[in-house]
């Protein structure tokens, strides 16, 4: 995974985390890698995987069953929904807005730009 500046990488993780349940590539219910696992498949510390999992937890996106793994929770949709909607906000719209306005770009354009990457991205449903 390529990782931005900010924010910070155990940040990342929990929001690729949340993408791939979002994209339904992991289900509710279901387990979710381990900790080592996925450190190894990131290439980072299994101590910022271990944060990035403890953000989730704390957020109820996931759970942990002691000594058998984690478990997406079965109410994670809306929570995650919640989460990266506040990392967004934050992070990634001031940015993305400061460049409307630099640009003297227009929302109607915009739309239509934003309609034909999710027709050309995403299956809908």
């Amino acid at each position: 995974m390529d990782f931005r500046n900010s924010p910070a990488i155990y940040i990342q993780i929990a929001e690729y985390v949340c993408e791939q349940i979002l994209l339904k590539k992991w289900s509710l219910g279901d387990k979710i890698i381990s900790i080592r696992d996925l450190a190894i498949n990131m290439e980072v510390n299994p101590n910022t995987v271990q944060r990035a999992y403890d953000l989730l937890q704390q957020r109820e996106i996931i759970i942990n069953k002691r000594g058998i793994g984690y478990f997406i929770a079965d109410e994670a949709m809306d929570r995650i929904l919640v989460f990266r909607r506040e990392q967004f906000m934050k992070n990634e719209l001031p940015v993305f807005m400061r460049n409307i306005y630099l640009l003297k770009m227009d929302f109607k354009d915009l739309k239509i730009i934003f309609e034909d990457f999710v027709k050309d991205n995403f299956k809908t449903e």
